[in-house]
């Protein structure tokens, strides 16, 4: 599709953002940032912060527009059929996984690959595969993951949002003129606000559903979430190390998330007795 809309065969089309990062290795951060921000940080960013303006560095070469259209919340840390104790039961663990998370994994020695969303469900009932991520509960109860793995882990330390976008050959998009342009972000800005609240609104049934099949719900340990963010972060250097707009996206991002974690530090309120 990336290619289609970039040679003009097709006017524009709709994706998740880490499908292109073997073009645009900057589509990776954005598709799913390992320990990155919370969904309405990275709309802050994107919108506000200098995201947009960063990201479309990447596209212009391939004259394609970047618009982003929809955010999706936290994902689950995956379904596995072993318990994760220590970072070291990832050493030698058959999981599904996309991604800088993926990426995380296969450094700490899991056989991490990418499987066909219909083929999951299969792979962990055979056996083929020890865990397997998918999306937020969400979606993953209608997979029907919750029949064939014991244990669903969270928090989804891989993917803490990701952006999905519409993408628009360049040429078409500067003959739209500005008024069909403007009224485009506009609509993209209202479908990511009710999408985030239609997102937030259906987990909490579907996480009921997952343990009325019989789903044990973990927390990963802190220790091992500390591993994992030690890892990530240096996948996510040596990356940057070899493309200048990763590297401008990364730091970037992790500037914003430090000055505006201020704001929800100073608003922290303790938990209900």
């Amino acid at each position: 599709m990336f290619g289609a809309v970039s040679s003009g065969a097709l006017d524009m089309g709709f994706d998740w953002t880490g499908y292109w990062a073997g073009q645009i290795p900057v589509a990776n951060i954005v598709g799913s940032m390992p320990f990155g921000p919370a969904p309405e940080v990275a709309l802050g960013w994107m919108f506000l912060g200098g995201g947009m303006e960063i990201i479309q560095k990447a596209y212009d070469p391939f004259g394609v527009k970047f618009l982003p259209c929809h955010l999706a919340v936290q994902e689950a840390g995956g379904w596995f059929n072993k318990e994760i104790n220590t970072i070291a039961d990832f050493q030698g663990l058959n999981m599904r996984i996309a991604g800088l998370g993926g990426q995380t994994l296969a450094a700490l020695g899991a056989n991490t690959r990418m499987v066909p969303a219909g083929e999951i469900y299969l792979s962990l009932e055979t056996g083929r595969l020890d865990a397997a991520e998918f999306s937020a509960p969400s979606l993953d109860v209608g997979m029907g993951f919750q029949r064939v793995a014991r244990y669903y882990y969270f928090p989804g330390w891989h993917q803490q949002a990701a952006w999905y976008s519409i993408i628009v050959n360049m040429d078409v998009w500067n003959k739209l003129g500005e008024a069909k342009q403007d009224a485009m972000i506009e609509a993209c800005r209202a479908n990511v606000t009710f999408n985030l609240a239609d997102q937030v609104n259906a987990q909490a049934a579907a996480i009921a559903k997952i343990r009325e099949a019989g789903a044990e719900l973990r927390r990963f340990p802190d220790e091992v979430l500390q591993g994992l963010r030690t890892t990530a972060n240096t996948v996510m250097d040596e990356m940057a190390a070899g493309d200048p707009v990763f590297a401008e996206a990364l730091a970037s991002l992790r500037a914003y998330m430090a000055t505006v974690g201020e704001w929800t530090a100073l608003q922290a309120v303790p938990p209900a007795e």
